[in-house]
This record gives C-alpha cells, structure tokens and sequence, in this order.
C-alpha cells in the first residue's frame, strides 16, 4: 500500500466489516435455523420444504459467487457490499411480509445473493487496505458470525416463544430494518482501495489453483465443512428441542456457542501458524465429529450443552485452517484465486446439506441418522486433512 494514500482508520474498518459481516452471514444464512420451528409450523410446511428454502439461499450464494469477486473487481467492493446488502434487505423485508410459498422461495434466493455480493468482496477489501494484518482485520471480521450467532441465539427463541404467530415475522423486519443501517454506514464511511493492475487473468489463476493437488484437496475437505456445518445450523437446535430441551435453553446455548466463537478464531490462527494448518485442521474436525456424536448417542441436555460449546470451540478453527492451508502451496498472486475455488465447494456443501438432510428426517422422522451422517463425512475430512500436513509443508511457497 502507498504511504500517499490515506487508510480508512483500522478502529473503523473493523466495526463495519463485522455489521457487514452479521448481516450477510448471521442474518442472510445462519440465523434462519432458529427462525425455521417455528415459521414451519405456522406456515404448515414439511421438513423437506423448510430445508430446500435453506437450499435456495446456498444455490443463490453459489450462483453469483464467482461473479461477485469480477463484480468487485470492476466497479469496487463498496458498490457490491452496498448491492449484497441492499439484495439482502429486501430478502429479509419479504419474509416479514409474504407467506405464498413461490415468495418466500424468491426471498431465501436474495439472501443468498446478497451473502455472495457482500462477504468476498468484503475479505479482498480488508485484505487490500491492510495487507500487513490481512489475518487480524479478516479475523476481526468474521467475530461479527459470533457475536451475531450470540444475539440472534438470546434474543429470537424468546421472541419466537413468546405466543405471537407473527413473532418470527418480526425477526425478519427486525433484519430489514438493521440491514438498511448498515447499508447507511458503508455508503458514508467505507472506501474503495486504489486499484492496482492483476498480474495474472483470472483464467489463468483457476488454472493454476486447480492444478495444485493440495488446494483441490482443501477444496473437497471444504465442501464437506460447509455440508455438515450448514445441517448443524439448520436442524441441531430443532433436534433439541425434539429431544425435550426447552426452547429458551437452548438458545441460550446457540448463544453461547457464537459467544465462544467470537474468541476462538483469532486462538486456532495462532495455533495453525504454529503448529501447521493441516495438524490444526484435523484437530478441529475431530473436535467437530465429537461434538456431533454426543448428542447422537445421548440426546439430554448435557450432551447439548457440550456440543454447543465444543462446534463453537471448533467452527472458526475449521474455516481459518482451511482457508489458511489453500493460500499456503500457491503464490501470493494466487491467493485469492485459492480462496474463490474452495469456496465454491464451500457453497456447493451448503446447498446440498439441507436438501438431503430434510429428506432424511422426514424419513425417519429423527434427527439422529442426519447427525450420524455428518460425522462420518467429518472423518474423511479429517484424514484427508492429515494427509494433506505433508504434502503442505514440503510445497510451501515462499
């Protein structure tokens, strides 16, 4: 970065990036999983119905993806984290409003849309503003998925229990109306970096990073992240409360779970820089597989209440470790290019997750074959992930 060009102010950039970071991602993908008890039962739909509105919200995200990164690219990252939120917003504004299946199909699309436009676009702006602390501001970023998992965790069972058919509605105008801040907050103080010339096309930068053995190998472990995470966000709180966990106790733990993620990300950073992301990586997913296991085999309140805890001891590990191990055997140049192919597979896990999981649950009318599942995809992730701790430490760019 030129020393003549003046840097938004870090103790600014971070607040706005974790508003922009809850929006896109706790509001537009996650929060919906808490939302989801009760709108189904209001709106009589099925399990199956539920998860494929989960579905289009991941198919809209995985559809403008890519296009967002050349988007940002053209015409800067504001002008698409401004179109991301502003698609994200009226998403939210028609769920509180319409109830026509058709509609709240159209809605979950635009979160979806949003998230895409919003997120990466995000990440390459922090990243170009501070190259020197692309870990920190990144890092800081992504705490908003936290402290956004802890609000929505305290505030929308209550919300949703309190007896109100429309209460959930609320939620999402609540969403609209927060969003339509925070899109007030970039347009006045976020700024583009300057634009420097890309050395390589991204034609050839796809080539070079599917041709990496050991970002194809992040990418199918990605994948299979972003499958078992997205069915733990949509169905894990739903399953407690089958198993007799109350509806306040176990927002309360999706709360803490986001309340313990806020801190874990920048730890398991240090972690992966020491000890190897690959090792940090299998450590993480072993972690997650317990986590999913225990509630599987005993489904009470303990087991709950130790699986929120451990998947938000572990979920910033996964993410970081990942992202981190695709940049690590690639050239700086390549970095993102990296970053973009394994979020694809990211994206295409999270649009099959819910589908599939929704399906199984009709079935068996029981969330324990879906949870039991995801535990043994967790496990080939978690061997491929040791395997890959050699291979990345022999290939190292440097």
């Amino acid at each position: 970065m030129s020393a003549t060009v003046k840097r938004p102010p870090i103790l600014l950039l971070v607040p706005i990036s974790m508003l922009c970071t809850l929006v896109a991602v706790v509001f537009g993908r996650l929060a919906y999983g808490l939302v989801l008890p009760v709108m189904r039962e209001t709106l009589g739909l099925s399990y199956s119905q539920a998860a494929n509105l989960g579905t289009l919200t991941a198919l809209g995200y995985l559809v403008l993806l890519l296009y967002a990164g050349v988007f940002a690219g053209r015409h800067g990252g504001k002008h698409s984290i401004l179109l991301g939120l502003s698609l994200g917003a009226c998403g939210f504004a028609g769920l509180s409003i319409f109830s026509a299946y058709p509609l709240l199909m159209l809605c979950m699309v635009l979160m979806g849309f949003g998230t895409a436009f919003t997120f990466t676009p995000l990440v390459s702006l922090l990243g170009a503003w501070y190259p020197e602390r692309r870990g920190m501001v990144i890092g800081f970023s992504g705490s908003g998925v936290g402290i956004g998992i802890l609000l929505t965790g305290a505030l929308v069972p209550i919300i949703t229990q309190s007896g109100d058919e429309a209460s959930w509605r609320m939620i999402w105008a609540a969403f609209a109306g927060i969003s339509v801040f925070v899109i007030a907050m970039v347009a006045v103080f976020l700024r583009n970096p300057p634009q420097y010339e890309e050395p390589v096309s991204m034609l050839q930068g796809l080539k070079t990073v599917y041709q990496n053995p050991h970002v194809v190998r992040m990418a199918l472990i990605y994948g299979v992240v972003g499958l078992t995470y997205i069915v733990q966000v949509l169905f894990m709180y739903s399953f407690a409360l089958d198993a007799g966990v109350a509806a306040p106790v176990a927002g309360r733990l999706v709360a803490v779970m986001g309340f313990v993620s806020i801190f874990s990300g920048p730890i398991w950073g240090w972690l992966a820089d020491r000890v190897g992301h690959g090792r940090a990586l299998t450590f993480c997913m072993t972690v997650a597989i317990f986590a999913t296991l225990l509630p599987v085999f005993w489904p009470v309140t303990l087991a709950f209440s130790v699986h929120f805890l451990l998947t938000g001891l572990s979920v910033s590990g996964l993410f970081t470790s990942v992202l981190a191990a695709a940049t690590s055997t690639v050239k700086p140049q390549h970095a993102a290019m990296a970053v973009s192919f394994v979020t694809v597979f990211f994206a295409l896990g999270q649009l099959v997750g819910p589908a599939l999981a929704g399906l199984l649950i009709d079935w068996q009318q029981d969330f324990r074959l879906t949870f039991a599942l995801s535990a043994i995809l967790m496990l080939g992730g978690a061997i491929a992930s040791y395997g890959s701790t050699a291979v990345a430490g022999k290939s190292q760019t440097p």
